[in-house]
Order: C-alpha cells, then sequence, then structure tokens
C-alpha cells in the first residue's frame, strides 16, 4: 500500500463565538455594500459628490442634496461602515485569540483591504472616472477594485472559518492540489475582473438593437474605444472558467477525498449552472439593471464557494508516505534466545 489518507490538524484554538459571528456579519454586510455600490454605477450616481473625496460636494454632511447626491453620499456612509466593523474584527481578534492565531492575519487583512477598497473608491471620485465617463482608465480602475472586493470578501470568510477553529492554511507541500487550486482561483479572479468591465460596458454603451452579434460587430467598428473592445472577453472566458472550474471539483473530490470537498464542488457546480442562465437572460434582455445586479450576487457567491472549495482541499484528507521500513535484526547465535 502506496499511503494512507489522514486528516490534517484543525487550528487548535477556538477564538470564541462573538469573534465568528462578527466576522460572518462583516461579510453578509459587505455583500450588501457591495451591490449597494452597483447600484451607484448603474444609476450614474457616482459623480453626486462632485470631484470631492472623501468630503461630499466639499462639505462633511451636502446641505440639500440631489437623488444622486443621496445616493452616492449614503454608499460613502456605509462604506464608512464597513471599516468600523473592520478595527472591531480587528480589536476582538486580538482581544480572543493568542499570539499567532490565524484570524488575527484574517481580520489584519480585512481591515487592509477594506482601507485599499475606499482609497479605489477614492481615486475614481477625484480622476472624473465616474458617470458617464468613457475614459479606457476606468475600466482598468473597475477591474482593479473588482479584484480587491473579491480578495476583501475571502479574507473575511476566512477570519469567520479560522474563529471558529477551522485549521490554517498551509501551501507548502500540497503538490497538484495547491497548483490546480491556484489556476481555478485565478481564473474566478479574471473572469470577476472582466465581469465588471463588461458591466461598466453595458451601461455606457447600451447594446445594439438586433442579435448579440451586431453588438460585437459595433463593439469592434472602427468608432468603438478600448471598454466596448473588451467586452467580448467576459462571455469567452466564462466558458472556459465554467469548464475549468467544472472539472476542478472533478479532481480535487479525486485527490482529497472528503464530505466537505464533495459538498463544496457539488455548490460550486449549481452556481456555476445559475450563473450561466443569468448570463444568457442579461444578454438576451439587454442588460437591465436588476438582471445585472443579480449576476453580480451570483458572481460574488460563486467566488466565495470557489474559495471554500479550494480551502476544503488545502486543509482536508492528505497523502501520508508510510515510514521506510527498518532493517531486520541480525539473527541471533544458535542456542541464544531471540
Amino acid at each position: 500500500m502506496s499511503g494512507t489518507l489522514s486528516a490534517r490538524p484543525r487550528a487548535g484554538v477556538r477564538a470564541g463565538s462573538w469573534l465568528s459571528r462578527l466576522a460572518w456579519v462583516a461579510l453578509i454586510y459587505n455583500l450588501l455594500v457591495i451591490l449597494w455600490g452597483a447600484v451607484v454605477r448603474l444609476t450614474g450616481a457616482g459623480a453626486g459628490c462632485g470631484d470631492h473625496w472623501p468630503l461630499c460636494n466639499g462639505v462633511v454632511i451636502p446641505p440639500s442634496p440631489t437623488l444622486h447626491t443621496i445616493i452616492e453620499f449614503s454608499h460613502r456612509l456605509t462604506s464608512g461602515a464597513s471599516g468600523l466593523l473592520a478595527i472591531g474584527l480587528v480589536a476582538l481578534a486580538f482581544r480572543q485569540t493568542p499570539k499567532g492565531h490565524p484570524a488575527r492575519f484574517g481580520a489584519l487583512l480585512s481591515l487592509g483591504l477594506i482601507i485599499l477598497e475606499g482609497l479605489v473608491g477614492g481615486v475614481q471620485v477625484l480622476l472624473g472616472l465616474t458617470a458617464d465617463s468613457t475614459d479606457p482608465a476606468r475600466g482598468f480602475v473597475q477591474g482593479i477594485h473588482l479584484a480587491n472586493t473579491f480578495a476583501l470578501l475571502g479574507a473575511l470568510l476566512l477570519t469567520a472559518l479560522w474563529a471558529r477553529g477551522e485549521p490554517r492554511l498551509r501551501l507548502r507541500g500540497q503538490g497538484r492540489v495547491g497548483w490546480l487550486s491556484a489556476i481555478g482561483l485565478g481564473l474566478t479572479l479574471l473572469l470577476g475582473m472582466a465581469g465588471a468591465v463588461t458591466a461598466l460596458g453595458d451601461l455606457l454603451f447600451a447594446p445594439a438593437p438586433g442579435t448579440p452579434i451586431d453588438t460585437v460587430r459595433r463593439d469592434f467598428s472602427a468608432s468603438a474605444g478600448l471598454i466596448e473592445n473588451l467586452r467580448v472577453i467576459h462571455p469567452m472566458l466564462a466558458v472556459i472558467t465554467s469548464v475549468y472550474l467544472g472539472w476542478l471539483g472533478v479532481w480535487l473530490s479525486r485527490l482529497r477525498p472528503g464530505q466537505e470537498v464533495q459538498r463544496w464542488t457539488r455548490v460550486v457546480w449549481g452556481l456555476l449552472g445559475a450563473q450561466m442562465v443569468a448570463g444568457f437572460v442579461n444578454v438576451a434582455l439587454k442588460a437591465p439593471a436588476w438582471m445585472q445586479l443579480t449576476h453580480l450576487l451570483l458572481a460574488c457567491l460563486l467566488w466565495l464557494a470557489v474559495v471554500m472549495l479550494v480551502y476544503r482541499a488545502l486543509t482536508g484528507l492528505g497523502v501520508q508516505r508510510p515510514a521506510r521500513p527498518v532493517a531486520p535484526e541480525e539473527p541471533a547465535p544458535l542456542g541464544e534466545p531471540i
């Protein structure tokens, strides 16, 4: 027999129910903030506070605000509240966990990513990459914004898991499981970034009348801009990523067999199917606002499911090689007891 399956040790120290609860609350709350941020984009309210940041139209609280100002200002307030949640998460993690506990790292990483999230949003405002701006730089910033958002959600998820005593991640020695998982995470991240650019293109350049082919032709006409050119990448990448993630689930279930890996493989497959349907409906209906919000929510849930699948595979059952056989002792001389 070449090896046996053994469970990896757990973290060993349960941080406390309050820390775990706060991490889950922060995760759900940030999902809602992300969706509200999409509402800001879809309503064209990104310039509701002018080109001022962090102030709104040059003041702390805007007087006689317009509807766009209310939408943008409320998004800034809810984003600020997520920062306060992250600070509370760090404080509670350092209060309830011993030195070196992974929940501390997760909480600090979450706080850092929330700060970066705010800075990226501030850059968009200060550079005027909001409302009706068709500057190609806006597409780049939008993709970076989405990547940071995904990283934030992943950090909060891991913090919640570590706070309830789940094992820490060990990346060394994972072999094929490690690099296959890294490719899956990378493809899902790129798919989300491309989706952010496509959603921006659908907002700034409404799909052409007729079939999706008519839209693609217009996107590559002589007058089309870079954001329009990039819109076709998302559906192509969606097919590639879906096939890979479906295959990844099968292989991870074989390399790291376990109920959790199989469970999250099924969740990923289900979300992939739902996301593909949502994508087709989004194209067929010419990208209405409610469908874009649904598509974004499913994208966030798919990302979290892939993170969970990879986490369970990396911390699940591993192959433990048997120890080398010890050389047999020399036989005792005749007449002596063995």
